[in-house]
Order: C-alpha cells, then sequence, then structure tokens
C-alpha cells in the first residue's frame, strides 16, 4: 500500500511555481511539473502523478531550464506517492 502524502508546497515555491506558469518561454514539460505543484500548495490529500512526477524530472534534468522552474519540480517531485505494493 503506497505511504499517504503529508507533505505541501511550501510558499517561496508556490511562488517560483506560479512564476514558471506566467512565462510565455517556459517549456510545457516545467509548466506541467509546475501546475502540480501548484495544486498541492494548501493540500496534503494531493500527490504528484506519474505523469507530472516524468515532467518534474525532466525538468530538473534540463541544462536550459531556470532556477524556478527547478525549485517548482523539485516540490512537485518530492510530493510523488510511494510505490504501490502488489
Amino acid at each position: 500500500m503506497a505511504k499517504k502524502n503529508s507533505r505541501v508546497t511550501s510558499q517561496p515555491a508556490a511562488g517560483k511555481a506560479s512564476k514558471t506558469l506566467r512565462s510565455p518561454s517556459t517549456s510545457k514539460t516545467s509548466k506541467s511539473a509546475a501546475g502540480s505543484a501548484l495544486s498541492q500548495a494548501k493540500t496534503p490529500s494531493k500527490q504528484t502523478s506519474s505523469k507530472a512526477a516524468t515532467a518534474a524530472s525532466k525538468t530538473l534534468r534540463d541544462g536550459r531550464t531556470s532556477k524556478s522552474s527547478k525549485s517548482a519540480a523539485g516540490s512537485a517531485l518530492s510530493q510523488k506517492g510511494g510505490k504501490k505494493g502488489k
């Protein structure tokens, strides 16, 4: 059984996620990760989906990504639930 997520996106990370979403030059991948992080700003019951976690991982590995986008991606990735048991 997957462990419940008790983490929420911090205010500074939510601000960076918002900045990422407003930037016209930000990639769709980074915006996906930022949207996931922002949606979890005050909702500990939400978890990052597998699709958003993949986007966050790609964002973190991309050397062209801004610090704000990487912060939002890291927040989203940290809220990914554990693997489900069989």
